[in-house]
């Protein structure tokens, strides 16, 4: 399978399937306990049906829509993801580049493998930056001053990892970040020579935004469960999310966000936006998917702060009804993760180009000329 045999996500894991290590590809495809809410994140969206008008002249459109007080030519970003040296040896510098030529927001994590300055000074697109609250206070404002220096448009705190889900994919094949060699692993990478052949002779593996607090910084292998069950500081709370707030001074998101009573704490403390968001089904299985959940999250908000729908999305269609069901915008990591995997920034650019085309086509069919045109008059829930 070739990078031109992929026409939608679903090929590009199916490349990214066969160009990566198993214990690499888990990491990224699996999710907590038997999975289900992650394969909910994605059907949530076959409940409901688009209802479309015709006759509209729809001979020009217009995808682009202000998010979080920048335009973005999509109404989709690109979520922030962990560890993406691992999947490419590219990672976090493929997707800034393929955001900056799209036109959109993407995010990188706190457990990036690219370092906040060089992101950004990467493009003029708007960036977002992952926060995850570590017990040393210290990393925490040493990550938010270097944000700020380095002029990122956001932070998303994210408030659904103060434990890790059981990631069972992980515990079996053992992954670690950095990939540990054991002698049950090694045939698998050994297997996969070209990805055996970038880890070992590019660029080292690093985490360059912990590397002056933590050893996980520096490239010492330790599992994901393992890093947020030490690292990660299980006492936060909506006084620590304001004090971030405040430190930070600039637009603020709050990531993970599933329950309207927490909406409505996450207006008081003066946040922007909510991620409706599960963690792609990687912590607590059995939650809802957050296109299940928009609704209820859209009601609560009442066009007082902005609501953005992250995870499952695999479809333009499923952006189209994120934004009939009242989102903002919609965002999804493994989207472009597997078309990472599969083929760098040429396949992030691939991957964003088909969502594009899939958008832009959905909403002819629909006789939407704008993306404020999409209305909950337009979908029909099962």
């Amino acid at each position: 399978m070739r990078l031109a045999d992929c026409h939608n996500v679903a090929d590009f894991r199916r490349l990214a399937k066969q160009r990566l290590p198993w214990p690499v590809f888990d990491y990224i495809d699996g999710a907590a306990d038997d999975e289900t809410t992650k394969a909910r994140n994605t059907a949530a969206f076959d409940d409901a049906d688009l209802v479309p008008d015709v006759l509209a002249g729809v001979a020009e459109i217009d995808t682009s829509i202000e998010i979080l007080g920048r335009r973005s030519a999509l109404p989709l970003i690109l979520s922030p993801t962990a560890l993406q040296r691992v999947f490419h040896w590219q990672g976090e510098r493929a997707v800034a580049r393929a955001a900056s030529k799209f036109g959109l927001w993407f995010g990188i994590s706190s457990l990036a493998t690219v370092s906040i300055e060089e992101i950004g000074a990467m493009g003029d697109s708007p960036k977002m930056f992952q926060l995850y609250v570590h017990k040393d206070k210290g990393l925490n404002a040493s990550m938010i001053q270097r944000c700020q220096a380095a002029k990122f448009d956001a932070i998303a705190l994210t408030v659904d990892t103060i434990v890790s889900g059981k990631r069972e994919r992980c515990a079996r094949s053992g992954f670690t970040s950095p990939p540990r060699f054991t002698p049950s692993s090694a045939l698998s990478y050994a297997i996969k020579p070209r990805w055996a052949l970038d880890y070992v002779f590019r660029e080292k593996f690093a985490l360059p935004n912990l590397d002056t607090h933590v050893d996980a910084g520096t490239g010492e292998a330790v599992s994901i469960a393992g890093y947020f069950n030490t690292m990660l500081d299980p006492s936060m709370t909506w006084e620590t999310a304001e004090q971030i707030r405040q430190d930070w001074g600039g637009t603020f998101v709050l990531k993970g966000v599933m329950s309207a009573s927490d909406v409505k704490r996450a207006i008081a403390i003066g946040a922007d936006a909510v991620m409706v968001s599960n963690h792609g089904g990687r912590q607590l299985d059995g939650s809802r998917a957050p296109f299940d959940q928009l609704r209820e999250i859209v009601d609560a908000a009442d066009g007082r702060i902005e609501v953005i729908c992250d995870g499952g999305v695999r479809r333009g269609t499923h952006v189209l009804k994120a934004l009939c069901a009242g989102a903002d915008c919609a965002s999804g990591g493994r989207l472009y993760l597997y078309a990472l995997a599969a083929a760098g920034q040429p396949g992030v650019e691939r991957a964003i180009a088909i969502l594009k085309d899939e958008i832009e086509r959905g909403m002819k069919l629909m006789g939407v000329t704008s993306v404020a045109q999409l209305s909950p008059e337009r979908l029909r829930w099962r």
